[in-house]
């Protein structure tokens, strides 16, 4: 309420009568709409590249693929006892060399076993090696030098592919 001296807080008004009326505080019926529509945009795009397609899929899964190949690599020549990289259709995992036999690295936790996001997945080796077994296998030995090669993968219609140039460098493409 205003008092006598003029004075009136911010939600009163004098009329053109003298008389006291309220401002009305708030938002029209127009700019609530505009704002809706603003934001159903936006959340439509983000909604849109939040759902990447096969082929953005496919591609994360060979860029993490060719790290953890590096990183397996170097493991190998680290520990001095050779390290393979083993993959199927639905899943990939790293394996160790004890004695006569593989074990797989459970207590490594980045060379875990890991799906792919969207599987199966076809994988293929060029060039081919001498000894193709079952699972698409590949083994890091002791040396810092090995054959380079370039590791498909490949679902649907999309396609990925890692190069190894041979000398601890894996660039996915």
């Amino acid at each position: 309420m205003c008092s006598d001296n003029g004075f009136c807080p911010p939600l009163c008004k004098r009329g053109a009568r003298g008389d006291l009326t309220r401002l009305s505080r708030g938002f029209t019926l127009l700019e609530l709409l505009v704002v809706m529509v603003i934001a159903g945009v936006m959340l439509g795009t983000v909604a849109f590249n939040a759902m990447p397609d096969g082929q953005q899929v496919l591609q994360n899964d060979a860029q993490r693929v060719a790290l953890l190949l590096q990183l397996a690599r170097d493991e190998a020549i680290v520990r001095n006892r050779p390290i393979a990289f083993e993959a199927e259709a639905e899943r990939y995992r790293f394996l160790l060399r004890e004695g006569n036999t593989w074990q797989v690295l459970a207590q490594d936790d980045l060379l875990r076993e890991r799906e792919f996001k969207r599987f199966p997945v076809t994988l293929a080796i060029s060039p081919p090696a001498l000894e193709q077994t079952a699972p698409l296998r590949i083994v890091f030995g002791r040396e810092p030098v090995d054959k380079p090669f370039i590791l498909t993968f490949a679902t649907g219609d999309a396609h990925a592919a890692i190069r190894a140039d041979g000398i601890g460098h894996f660039v996915a493409e």
